[in-house]
């Protein structure tokens, strides 16, 4: 079973989806449904299986591809893309739950765009060759461009699909042209091969730049951040939910696998510009949430501050950062999609998200704004929530190695605290808006058990991270050796 596992959850999606097209319209969603389901559950016994003790790759398989070209497609997990695989498999579930009603036209497409986006998410995340990672670091593209495209809600959703295509796609040409530079030196873009492989120090500086350039545009890094708030606004809510919890992912997961072990002096040359980057992003963002009018808008920008959080302990070089980041990224998946999913159930009843034209909700929708609640106090990292944790870890291994940088990245969770709160009030608990008491209604039974994992999954890593900090506690250590750091 070890040996076919991970490629069952790989290829599966792609082969439903493909299977989708010739069923009958009646059977597409639950077919779909229950086949991203049973991913999920094929994910979770993976993890199950997996062997902490160790920082080799698992599960490793490997497929001709290119053989003249001396390419394979080989795949595995380590202790630090296990937990990306899991929180895919778990999300894509919830964005078909979410469209089981919205979606009112191309239902089969929309299930097959999202099954292949699935497996190209994941071929990201196990994918052990350097082009090949490149191949579907862009590829998850194009099912998303027409995602945001289609099925979008506003007028602007075209000019929005395209942005987000043009920009992530010329933020990679540099980081293709740094692909074919190191296959000319290495002869290989294997990543097992290429960690052993030496480049000079002013190569290393280029190619950690090419890299950047690519990387920093998906966290996203200011000032290449321009595309998301507008992508958020323009997408269905089960876009938003995979655009902020899993796409802003690949970003910093690529600086995680390539970029610190691949390239370690220009690593820690840069690092100065990285924390600057970030901690400009923390405050900017987050003073702008405080300025937004739309309630995507609001959990867009805080989802760049958040994000620029997991880049700094991640250039923090150290244990706490790193494994901080990750927990970090993880429970950003969460929380931030369980907001965008609340923001959804709001929009299907009311057709804005403008908020202003919200109040009141905690009397007409109880249900609802007890659950609003708990995620926002999960997004300002609460004790005991999720985020907590992975804040905590960060910002102890941000000032191990710069207190400056520390400090200035801290008055962020005040700054947090302050839009989250403020947000939480003007829908919550100021003047109810009459004229729209007939469009609001409590959570139903569908959508409560669409939230119900989310809740157990705040509270499990926020009460429990050592389950999460033990499988990757190998991994982190043999990256920061291999590095030298």
């Amino acid at each position: 079973m070890e040996f076919s596992l991970l490629s069952l959850i790989l290829f599966f999606p792609c082969f439903t989806a493909v299977f989708l097209l010739f069923v009958p319209s009646n059977l597409v969603k639950i077919l779909g449904l229950s086949a991203s389901c049973f991913n999920f559950l094929l994910s979770l016994i993976l993890w199950i299986r997996f062997d902490n003790s160790t920082a080799h790759f698992q599960f490793f398989e490997s497929f001709s591809w290119l053989p003249s070209a001396n390419i394979e497609f080989g795949i595995g997990v380590d202790g630090i893309t296990i937990y990306f695989v899991v929180l895919t498999t778990f999300l894509v579930p919830a964005c078909l739950l979410v469209g089981w009603t919205s979606i009112q036209h191309s239902v089969r497409e929309y299930y097959v765009a999202f099954l292949i986006l699935e497996s190209l998410m994941l071929a990201v995340f196990v994918t052990l060759d350097l082009l090949l990672f490149y191949v579907f670091f862009e590829s998850v593209l194009i099912p998303m461009f027409f995602i945001i495209g289609i099925w979008g809600s506003r007028e602007r959703k075209i000019r929005a699909a395209f942005q987000f295509f043009l920009y992530t796609l010329l933020g990679s040409v540099l980081m293709l042209l740094a692909i074919l530079l190191i296959y000319f030196q290495a002869g290989t873009t294997d990543y097992q091969i290429l960690l052993t492989t030496n480049f000079s120090e002013k190569r290393q500086l280029l190619l950690w730049l090419a890299f950047f350039s690519s990387f920093a545009v998906k966290v996203p890094m200011i000032p290449v951040h321009i595309w998301l708030p507008e992508a958020h606004v323009e997408a269905p809510t089960a876009g938003s939910v995979i655009l902020a919890g899993i796409l802003l992912k690949l970003g910093t997961y690529g600086f995680l696998r390539f970029s610190i072990p691949m390239f370690p002096h220009a690593t820690l040359f840069f690092t100065p510009l990285i924390y600057t980057m970030s901690v400009i992003a923390i405050i900017y963002a987050s003073l702008t949430t405080l300025r937004q009018v739309d309630l995507k808008k609001i959990i867009a920008y805080s989802s760049v501050a958040h994000m620029n959080y997991v880049t700094l302990g991640i250039f923090s070089l150290n244990l706490q950062g790193i494994e901080g980041s990750i927990l970090l990224m993880l429970s950003h998946g969460l929380v931030s999609s369980a907001l965008f999913l609340c923001v959804g159930c709001l929009y299907e009843r009311t057709h804005t998200r403008l908020i202003r034209y919200y109040g009141g909700c905690v009397q007409t929708m109880p249900i609802f704004s007890m659950l609003f609640l708990f995620f926002t106090l999960g997004n300002i990292s609460l004790p005991g929530t999720s985020s907590f944790v992975g804040e905590f870890l960060i910002l102890s291994g941000v000032f191990q190695t710069n207190p400056f940088a520390g400090c200035l990245a801290a008055s962020g969770m005040i700054f947090g605290t302050a839009y989250s709160m403020w947000l939480y009030n003007r829908l919550a608990f100021t003047n109810a808006k009459y004229h729209l008491f007939t469009a609001y209604s409590d959570l139903n039974r569908r959508e409560i058990a669409l939230f119900l994992p989310f809740v157990f999954g705040v509270l499990w890593m926020g009460l429990f991270p050592e389950v999460f900090l033990e499988g990757m506690h190998v991994s982190v250590s043999h990256l920061i050796q291999h590095g030298n750091f």
